[in-house]
């Protein structure tokens, strides 16, 4: 999945983005502590990585979205409100009162203070939302105003980067959280169903992949269950120069307003050696 966002091309379509979907949903708000129940437990902040280096640009995508009510004005840099059409809230807040919740706690007690580090969130995300253990580095970060993208890799110089995670940070203000809302996609990609897309269970999942000897494996996930509401039969098989894939998943237990569908690829280096995401939303 590729997040598409020009910098400065959203004031004409100001109009027509959302307001955040999730404004009455679940997700699990964060407690006095500042953790947030259900994404999986509280993710431990991850240990120091080596020092990041800046990624390669990926070659943007175009993603197909559903006609939805407009809603609040972009923010003074042009970025639009997340839960538009092309940013939706994934992890690890669900909704903009969860993490406005999160910010009166730290402000109060410093909880929770990782939410503010765009690697530690990426992995966090991957680690203890996605549940790839093994992918434990950061090999990349590049931070522009309220965009982040960082690269996480398994350990070991031979596993690469397994993605690149694009954030944004999650309301106003300088210790506004960090929010993941995708992944910039090149080798493989995961392109159906549509970002933003209304979800509907089986779920049928695709996009294209380079490789040899590609096992793909897919999941649907909601911050609130720590186990998947579906997953593929293990695995798909795939490889070619970008050849088309396609999987369906069925699933069921979804009640967060947005959820996020996971393919992954991997068993030659590392058991996850690649993996994109997409949003999907359940109203």
């Amino acid at each position: 999945m590729n997040t598409w966002l020009p910098p400065r091309t959203f004031a004409a379509a100001t109009a027509a983005v959302l307001a955040l979907t999730a404004c009455g949903g679940s997700g699990g708000s964060p407690n006095a502590s500042g953790s947030t129940p259900g994404a999986s437990g509280t993710p431990a902040p991850p240990t120091a990585t080596s020092a990041p280096s800046a990624p390669s640009s990926p070659t943007p995508g175009t993603t197909t979205s559903p006609q939805t009510p407009a809603g609040p004005s972009a923010t003074p840099d042009g970025t639009p409100p997340l839960g538009s059409w092309s940013l939706q809230p994934l992890w690890p807040f669900g909704t903009l009162a969860q993490a406005e919740a999160w910010q009166r706690s730290y402000r109060t007690g410093g909880h929770q203070p990782w939410h503010l580090d765009p690697g530690r969130t990426a992995l966090a995300f991957t680690r203890d939302y996605l549940g790839f253990t093994e992918i434990d580095r950061v090999s990349s970060s590049r931070v522009s105003g309220r965009h982040a993208r960082v690269g996480v890799a398994p350990t070991g110089s031979e596993g690469g980067t397994a993605a690149v995670i694009h954030l944004v940070r999650f309301g106003t203000g300088p210790d506004a959280p960090w929010e993941v809302v995708g992944t910039d996609d090149t080798t493989f990609s995961l392109t159906a169903p549509a970002y933003g897309a209304l979800a509907r269970s089986p779920l049928t999942a695709g996009g294209r992949i380079t490789g040899v000897d590609e096992s793909i494996h897919v999941q649907v996930r909601q911050p609130s269950s720590e186990a998947p509401l579906g997953t593929s039969a293990c695995c798909t098989p795939a490889g070619g120069e970008n050849q088309p894939w396609s999987v369906t998943v069925p699933f069921s237990g979804a009640r967060d307003p947005v959820l996020t569908v996971v393919a992954s690829t991997g068993g030659h280096v590392a058991a996850v050696e690649r993996f994109t995401v997409t949003a999907v939303r359940t109203r």
